[in-house]
Parts: structure tokens; sequence; C-alpha cells
């Protein structure tokens, strides 16, 4: 077994609005291991996004606790919670989230600036990671000069530049079309075994399921299958 990265302990999650009440989540335990490639899928509605967000800081559980490097995050609230996330966790959005106005190496060196990484290192780190994503020479562009496929691999570049202990990617291959989302994702997979980081999927995508070494599979709030394949 890896070493424990991620620990959801008993998580559960009702969301109320008025009298109506969805459990999202029904004391769901899950570890995740240093290392791993794994996904989270299930229909929609079996609380993958839910579980991805508790995980994640982003979101409170109504009862259980939530572990990422010995630290329980679903205690922490505010600066302490933001700094936390801001360098322990890379994030990919489906929607990409880069910044418009900023050229490939000012969005991909943003969060280095937050945390003051002299500007030796980040270009330094820059420069390497825009050869690992198949940028490099890009470093110029505005986001609307580059296809959705560069885009996210500027957003993959920015999760990882800053060296986190996980990257959570929440449905990245979903405004690719197939083919471009299958480059991204051999090219993650391929990361992910060089440098041994971390990546956590939140999908519905098979191309995911089928690329990743564990699928845990979620329905009503809850791990229905779980198995890990090489």
């Amino acid at each position: 077994m890896s070493e424990e990265l991620i620990k959801a302990d008993e998580v559960s999650k009702i969301y109320r609005t008025g009298d109506i009440e969805v459990q999202a989540l029904h004391a769901l335990s899950l570890v995740i291991g240093k290392g791993e490639f794994t996904a989270i899928a299930g229909p929609s509605g079996s609380g993958k996004t839910t579980l991805l967000n508790i995980m994640s800081g982003l979101d409170i559980p109504t009862t259980g606790r939530a572990f990422l490097s010995g630290r329980q995050i679903s205690g922490m609230r505010g600066s302490e919670l933001s700094d936390f996330r801001r360098d322990h966790i890379g994030f990919i959005f489906q929607s990409y989230n880069l910044i418009p106005v900023l050229t490939v190496k000012e969005n991909i060196e943003y969060i280095m600036l937050l945390q003051g990484v002299s500007d030796k290192e980040r270009s330094s780190r820059v420069a390497a990671i825009l050869k690992d994503v198949e940028l490099e020479g890009m470093e110029s562009r505005i986001p609307n000069q580059l296809s959705g496929g560069q885009q996210q691999r500027v957003a993959v570049a920015r999760a990882m530049v800053t060296e986190p202990d996980i990257i959570l990617a929440d449905e990245p291959t979903a405004n690719l079309d197939s083919s471009t989302g299958a480059a991204l994702l051999d090219m993650m997979r391929e990361l992910n075994e060089r440098k041994n980081m971390t990546f956590l999927f939140s999908t519905h995508d098979t191309m995911i399921m089928e690329r990743a070494k564990r699928l845990v599979m979620l329905k009503d709030g809850q791990v229905a299958r779980d198995e890990t394949r090489e």
C-alpha cells in the first residue's frame, strides 16, 4: 500500500433547501495513496463532485472528517484553509479557469507569485513545465490565442508547477473532443508515472475510467466498487 495521502472518514453530506433534504454522501470512507492515478466515477447525482469538493476543502461535510497529508482539511477555515489549499493542491477544471488577460507564462506562474517564489525559480519551473506539456514557444500567448486542448494543457501546467501533494481534476476532458482529450490524459498519466504525481479525477468520461489505475465507482453517495488495475 502506498503512503496515505487523502482520507475520507465516514463522510456524509446533506444539502438542505427549505424543508427539502438531499443526502449527497452516506458515511463514505476512502483512502487515496501517494502516486495514484485514480478516477471517481458514477452517474449524475452519485456524489462524486461533492466528494472531490470535501477532499479539497471547497465544501464541509455534514458529519465525518477529511484529511490531506495528515492534516484535517475539513476542520480548517479562512486563511488557514486557503493557504493550505494553495500549497498542497493543484486544481484542473473542465472550463480551464485561465485568467484571460494573462499570458501562458503568467497564468502558469500565478500561484507561485502568491507563494513568494523568486523570479529566477519561477522562470526555471515554467520553462521545465512548458516542455513537459509540449507548449514550448507559446509562453507569450493569451488564452484566446490557444485551442481548447492547449488551454487545458496550460491548466495542467499551472496545477503541477507548484509540485502539490495532489492534483484534483473535475471533468477535465468535458470540453474537449475525444482525440484531444485522449492526448491530454495520456500526457497526465505519463507525468504521473515519471514524476510520481498524484492525480484524482471526478468523471463520467469512459476515456478517463479506462486509463485510471484505480477506479472508484459511486452510487447513491456510497462506494459501489473499488478496483485497482495496471
